[in-house]
C-alpha cells in the first residue's frame, strides 16, 4: 500500500498547501479588480516558500516535530554530526556520570567509519537517529534524488549494527517540500529542535551553556553537537560547557529524558538480529 503523505492524513493540508490555496483565491479576486493586485498574494506566497525551509520549527511543507508533548518539566538532549572518536567516548562518560539519556543524530559516513562508537552509544542506553550520509548542507535539499540517497545510505550504514532509525533530522534543520514525501516513503519522520545555541557545529563554543540554560524551557528539544571543536585544545572547554548544561538543567528543575519519551513515539528500533 502506498504510504500516505503526513500532510494529507485525515484530510489535513499542510500550511504550505493552505497558504497556496488562499494566495491563488486572493489573486483571482484581486485580479478581477486590478491585474496588478493579483501579484501581491502570489509574491507573498513565494517569499514564504523561500524563507520557510530555514525555520526549523515551522513545519510549513510537512509535519516536523520540534517540541515535546509531556506538559512536564522535561527536556530531551540531542547531539548532531557524530560520531567522532575525539569527542564521543568522553561525551558518553559525561552523560553516564549525570545519568542523562541522549539521542545522537549521526551521519552515515561516520557511522560506517566508526561502528564501534555507534555500538558504544547504544550500549550506554542512548538513541540513534538519521542525520543524512554526508551532511551536505545545501546541495541535497534542492536535488530530491540526492536527498533520498543520503537518507537511504545512512539507513543502510546502520542496518548491519541492528539499528533502524525512525527519526530524521535535516542538516541545520532545513526542510523542503520533497523531503516530506521522501520521509513518508522511507517510513521516517522529521525531528528538529526548539532550543539551540547557534554554535556552528562546535565552531563557537564560548558561553554555550549560558545560551542554552537561558533559553531552555520545559518540553524543549535541545540541539548540541558531537564533533570536535576547531582545535583539540578546545575539547576540554567544550566538555566543561556540556557538563555545565547537564548540571544547570537540574538546577532549573528540568530533567532530561529520552527523546522518544518526550515526543511520545520511538525514534529508532532494533532489528531482531544484533550484529556486533
Amino acid at each position: 500500500m502506498k504510504p500516505i503523505h503526513p500532510a494529507t492524513k485525515n484530510g489535513i493540508f499542510s500550511p504550505a498547501e493552505r497558504c497556496g490555496v488562499i494566495a491563488f483565491a486572493l489573486a483571482i479576486l484581486l485580479g478581477a479588480v486590478d491585474l496588478r493586485l493579483a501579484t501581491v498574494p502570489l509574491t507573498l506566497l513565494v517569499m514564504m516558500c523561500v524563507v520557510a525551509p530555514f525555520l526549523p520549527r515551522a513545519g510549513f511543507f510537512f509535519p516536523v516535530i520540534s517540541h515535546g508533548t509531556t506538559g512536564e518539566n522535561r527536556v530531551a538532549i540531542t547531539f548532531d554530526d557524530g560520531p567522532d572518536p575525539a569527542t564521543t567516548p568522553r561525551l558518553l562518560d559525561l552523560l553516564e556520570k549525570y545519568r542523562v539519556p541522549a539521542t545522537f543524530f549521526v551521519t552515515g559516513r561516520r557511522a560506517a567509519v566508526y561502528p564501534n562508537l555507534i555500538r558504544a552509544i547504544i550500549d550506554r542506553g542512548h538513541e540513534i537517529g538519521n542525520h543524512s550520509f554526508h551532511h551536505n548542507k545545501y546541495r541535497m535539499f534542492w536535488q530530491p534524488g540526492l536527498l533520498d540517497h543520503e537518507i537511504v545510505a545512512t539507513q543502510r550504514a546502520l542496518a548491519p549494527l541492528g539499528i533502524v532509525p525512525l527519526a530524521f533530522r535535516p542538516p541545520i534543520g532545513i526542510t523542503t517540500p520533497a523531503m516530506g514525501k521522501i520521509l513518508t516513503a522511507r517510513n521516517l519522520f522529521a525531528v528538529n529542535f526548539s532550543c539551540r545555541a547557534f554554535d556552528g557545529g562546535n565552531r563557537r563554543i564560548g558561553h554555550l551553556s549560558r545560551k542554552i540554560l537561558t533559553a531552555v524551557q520545559p518540553d524543549d528539544i535541545v540541539l548540541l553537537h558531537d564533533s570536535r571543536p576547531d582545535t583539540n585544545r578546545s575539547i576540554e572547554p567544550w566538555l566543561n560547557e556540556v557538563e555545565a548544561i547537564l548540571k544547570g538543567l537540574s538546577d532549573k528543575g528540568l530533567s532530561a529524558v529520552p527523546l522518544s519519551r518526550l515526543i511520545g513515539r520511538p525514534v529508532m528500533r532494533r532489528k531482531d538480529e544484533r550484529i556486533f
